[in-house]
Formats: C-alpha cells, sequence, structure tokens
C-alpha cells in the first residue's frame, strides 16, 4: 500500500531557522530517508515552497485564483513523501523516525488510493 506522509509545521518557525539549522534538518532527513530508499519503501518527495507563493483555484466554471491557502492552521503544509509499506505500522514508524530529526514537525499519515505510477514506482492495487 502507498502511503502520503505529510509533513506540517509552523512556517514560521521554518523561516526562522539560520541557513545552518535548516540544513543540520534536512541532513537528519536524509539519513533517516536513506535506510527506507535501500529497502525500497521511499518514493518522490518534496519540500514546498512558501505559502505565501502558493495559489488556490476555486469556484465554479473556470474557477477564480486566489492567492495562498488560507489555512486557518497554525501549522502549514511544507512537504510530503510517498512511501510504500505492507501496513501501516510501516508508515508509522518511518514517520516516527522522521519526526526524531525535525520534533517541531507533525505528519500525517494517508493511504493512497489511486496512485498513477511514474519512474517505476508501484501502483496501488486496489484503484477505486
Amino acid at each position: 500500500m502507498l502511503y502520503a506522509i505529510l509533513a506540517y509545521h509552523v512556517e514560521s518557525e521554518v523561516m526562522s531557522w539560520t541557513k545552518e539549522e535548516d540544513a543540520a534538518v534536512m541532513t537528519g532527513l536524509r539519513k533517516v530517508q536513506e535506510p527506507l530508499k535501500a529497502k525500497g519503501h521511499f518514493g518522490p518527495a518534496a519540500r514546498l515552497d512558501e505559502t505565501r507563493r502558493a495559489r488556490t483555484l476555486r469556484g465554479p466554471g473556470a474557477g477564480m485564483v486566489l492567492d495562498g491557502p488560507f489555512a486557518e492552521t497554525k501549522e502549514q503544509l511544507l512537504g510530503f513523501y510517498i512511501m510504500e509499506f505492507s501496513d501501516e505500522a510501516g508508515a508509522v514508524a518511518a514517520a516516527r523516525e522522521l519526526r526524531k530529526v525535525n520534533p517541531g514537525a507533525v505528519y500525517e499519515i494517508r493511504p493512497i488510493k489511486l496512485f498513477l505510477p511514474a519512474d517505476g514506482f508501484g501502483a496501488t492495487a486496489d484503484v477505486r
């Protein structure tokens, strides 16, 4: 089963990190990612740009493009991972390892029911 592990954090806190602090967190995350890659669990990952650069398309017809995601939360979605595990426990364990290096982050773990494979990374068996 494929899982999306969504990384939330207080954006202003992350943006206040020095280059050295940010690099240290990213280095720690890569150390967690390497064994996941070696075991074939780790798929695409992305660090999202600042929410001020985000746009939302909503409304009827062609819709309207609005500035930002307008999240009414303290944390913002700042990145995500796609990973493959046989069960939820594997995805939870991976998120716990990621959080050890970035303890201020919140990780949402969500199964992916439909996935269009890219670069040979698997697709879910149950497509509904």
